[in-house]
């Protein structure tokens, strides 16, 4: 089918809106010169997409009813059958619905993709079924994983399992829920400010982000692809460490991948111990002005069980952590509002898999913007009255920052090997009510950001482990590596946990 020609008058539009003003004459020329570029777009047009095949039968599924969606974490049950064989056979996962999982539906929080059914499989998705795993379903996430509590979904909110009526965390909300409720074995997350990490704080699970590029992010719904991440949520870190083993490496499709960036066999470095491992408490990672003082507390106290297993610890001072939320929210703000709004998901300028049934879909969002959750409209605002009026100088700027950033904590790893500090600085918070205040919605959406979001700038991994309970609900603690050396982290996180119940520390 040819593409629509535009009239005289569409072309005079579209040339005003660049600031050109075209006489009819004018337009005239440039619409019979314009001829044979409409032709290459209709020859485009004819041709097959170029996507990867999708090669595990699968049903589309069905949405749970309240009996079997106890927590509000499911968006979709469907059942899909890996290979017969593999590292993760008779392992069950739950994905993130801003995965596209083929013939699945796809919401990714917003009502405004509601109906969207994607027609590829995220590589991701391909690598756990090609492992044997079964994927059980698509995990409610919050409304285009702009939120940091659980209470943004289209869906509704999800609730902690550890407590009924408290936040589950996002924007990796239901994927955390369910595997603490023991629902499932594995998910997959996703973070951009700190959203795989965030909710297993908050739900104590293992949240591990791995290093910038280290798994591939194609066919997964773009925020903004230098702060792009995904990676696994699991209930103790032999699991996670198992799961990233299968989701990392180049998949020759991604550009936030680097070469030679391979898997490792995390899960036999991860028994190294941490005899003589050099561990470094970030003293700016406490005494946030929204600190728990009982979180801090325990934090510090459950680094403790590291000294008694012959680890070295002592504080480090990273003056420049203080300054990272502000580095990273002009990416984000602008970046995301750029990309993954106006430029409907996708944007344009990096080479790698566009998912056009997405792009196509996504766009009808500007007719239904009111929709929106309160904080993506919120951050939408701000990141468009910035490229607005200072024209993306401060995005620009942010992305010069971030290299400073960057060396700021590698400094640190001079004398360190992982980084320590709390994940969030408080526990899961009470979902707000339906008709609460567009400041309490904002507020519990991004008040707890301060710790995650700098490393998805710098893209070092960071992983969160639970490290014990304040008030009954638990507290995360972030263990941070050098890039691409998740393999310490998980050295780090597994002797911990080996060392005793998380809980009674």
């Amino acid at each position: 089918m040819a593409v629509k020609r535009p009239t005289l008058a569409q072309l005079q539009q579209i040339a005003s809106s660049l600031g050109m003003h075209l006489t009819d004459e004018h337009a005239s020329t440039y619409l019979a010169l314009l001829q044979p570029n409409f032709d290459a777009y209709d020859l485009i047009d004819s041709l097959p997409d170029h996507v990867p095949a999708v090669t595990y039968t699968r049903t589309a599924g069905h949405r749970p009813d309240a009996e079997e969606n106890k927590y509000g974490a499911w968006y979709v049950k469907s059942t899909i059958e890996g290979a017969p064989k593999g590292k993760l056979l008779g392992k069950t996962v739950a994905i993130k619905d801003n995965v596209c999982v083929a013939g699945v539906p796809m919401m990714n929080g917003a009502s405004t993709m509601e109906g969207y059914v994607p027609d590829v499989d995220a590589t991701i998705v391909t690598r756990l079924l090609d492992a044997g795993a079964t994927i059980v379903g698509k995990a409610v996430c919050e409304c285009f994983c702009f939120s940091g509590g659980s209470h943004t979904s289209a869906s509704g909110p999800v609730h902690n399992p550890r407590r009924r009526g408290y936040s589950a965390g996002g924007s990796s909300s239901g994927s955390a829920a369910l595997v603490a409720a023991g629902e499932v074995d594995l998910a997959i997350g996703g973070d951009q400010g700190g959203s795989i990490r965030m909710p297993a704080a908050y739900c104590g699970v293992y949240g591990m982000k791995p290093s910038h590029g280290l798994v591939p992010y194609t066919g997964i719904m773009p925020i903004e692809v230098t702060i792009d991440h995904t990676g696994p949520i699991t209930a103790n870190v032999a699991d996670n460490a198992l799961m990233l083993e299968v989701l990392a490496g180049p998949d020759g499709l991604d550009p936030r991948q680097h070469a030679g960036r391979e898997a490792q066999p995390y899960t036999e470095l991860m028994k190294g111990g941490v005899n003589g491992l050099r561990i470094g408490i970030v003293t700016e990672g406490f005494g946030w002005d929204n600190s728990m003082p009982a979180v801090d507390a325990q934090v510090r106290k459950a680094a403790r069980r590291f000294t008694e297993l012959g680890a070295r610890v002592s504080e480090v001072s990273v003056p420049m952590h203080r300054m990272g939320l502000a580095i990273w929210l002009p990416v984000a703000a602008e970046g995301a509002t750029q990309q993954m709004m106006k430029d409907n998901g996708h944007g344009f300028n990096w080479k790698g898999l566009y998912v056009t049934s997405m792009i196509d879909w996504h766009a009808g969002w500007r007719e239904r913007a009111d929709e929106l959750s309160e904080p993506l409209k919120l951050t939408m605002v701000l990141g468009e009255y910035f490229i607005k009026h200072y024209h993306g100088r401060f995005y620009a700027k942010a992305q010069n920052l971030t290299r400073q950033l960057t060396q700021a904590y590698d400094d640190a790893f001079k004398d360190f090997d992982l980084l320590l500090m709390p994940t969030v600085p408080l526990t899961a918070t009470k979902l707000p009510a339906a008709d609460a205040s567009i400041e309490e919605n904002v507020g519990r959406a991004l008040e707890m950001l301060a710790n995650t979001a700098p490393f998805d700038s710098t893209g070092h991994p960071a992983m969160s482990i639970p490290c014990g309970l304040a008030g009954g609900l638990p507290v995360g603690m972030m263990l941070v590596g050098r890039r691409y050396e998740e393999g310490t982290i998980y050295r780090g996180a597994y002797a911990f946990e080996q060392a005793g119940d998380w809980q009674s520390i």
